[in-house]
């Protein structure tokens, strides 16, 4: 079969290590058009999908959780003749909710794969990092920093909400946040949309759109627990825009900086601390897509 016929896939074994070899020969058995690579970390998936891509392959499917995405993103980036695919089976699936891909369907993911149906998306970057649906500074980026993988894989997305907890209850940092547009603000910690989900069910970036040139951004000024009560009710509801301690606004990029330690992650994955620049690469990444896009609330929990 010729390069250009077949459709190389990324995968990585340890998003259901329960049953990784069973997955392996279930995707095999996805197509004859398919050669999978195994990955047992992000930077070698990255290196793989890079690889790939300079090898000639016009479809390049990341299998595993938003982690492993980010990664073949990265591998990604610099060429413009090669799509992306999804095969979402990690703990943490939200790009692929994102975009409507069913996230517990293996054959109904192929099929999209199959269509060919491709949408242009922006390529936003976090200090010369790529990612594709969110970048958060301070709180989220230290319960990604403490949620080991073990914890991880014994309960799943629960193992964030344990984590949070304990992380609430330490001394926030002072955030500063610098748009390129717009007045700078002040908080405790920092969330940074390209789409609309954050941790798979909440619709917390109602204003984003994928590819519409814009980061939507959220700063928290306040981090006890209660404070984050309040913050989850309000989300919930989808009128967490309106509490005064929370501000949202859109940015075509923006500058955050703080004298403490504040950790900094995209996509799930840590990428350094403070100072950090967040804004767009200049292009756009084709990812193959449902025929119709999902049809998310206005904001609350999606359905």
């Amino acid at each position: 079969m010729k390069r250009e016929e077949q459709i190389l896939v990324i995968l990585n074994p340890t998003a259901r290590s329960g049953r990784a070899g069973e997955l392996q020969k279930t995707i095999a058995q996805l197509s004859p058009r398919v050669l999978i690579r195994i990955t047992d970390s992000e930077d070698d998936a990255q290196r793989l999908s890079q690889e790939g891509a300079g090898d000639g392959f016009p479809i390049i499917v990341a299998a595993g959780g938003d982690g492993t995405i980010n990664a073949v993103v990265n591998g990604l980036a610099n060429f413009r003749n090669v799509t992306l695919g999804l095969l979402p089976v990690g703990t943490m699936n939200v790009f692929a909710t994102e975009l409507g891909i069913p996230t517990n369907d293996l054959a109904a993911a192929w099929k999209i794969i199959e269509d060919g149906r491709t949408r242009r998306i922006d390529l936003p970057r976090a200090n010369g990092k790529y990612f594709v649906q969110l970048a958060g500074a301070g709180l989220d980026a230290e319960v990604v920093r403490d949620t080991t993988p073990d914890f991880k894989k014994a309960l799943g997305p629960l193992s964030y909400l344990l984590t949070l907890a304990q992380v609430a209850a330490r001394r926030p940092p002072r955030i500063h946040v610098a748009p390129i547009d717009g007045p700078p603000r002040e908080g405790r910690f920092v969330l940074v949309g390209n789409g609309r989900l954050y941790g798979g069910p909440f619709v917390l970036f109602h204003e984003a759109r994928l590819d519409d040139g814009h980061l939507d951004v959220i700063v928290f000024q306040n981090q006890s627990h209660w404070d984050l009560m309040r913050y989850v009710q309000a989300i919930a509801f989808g009128n967490h825009a309106k509490l005064p301690d929370v501000e949202y606004f859109q940015t075509r990029g923006l500058q955050l900086s703080s004298r403490d330690r504040v950790p900094v992650e995209i996509d799930g994955e840590l990428t350094g601390s403070l100072p950090c620049e967040i804004g767009f690469s200049g292009h756009r990444l084709s990812v193959l897509v449902p025929d119709s896009q999902p049809a998310l609330p206005t904001a609350g929990f999606s359905t």
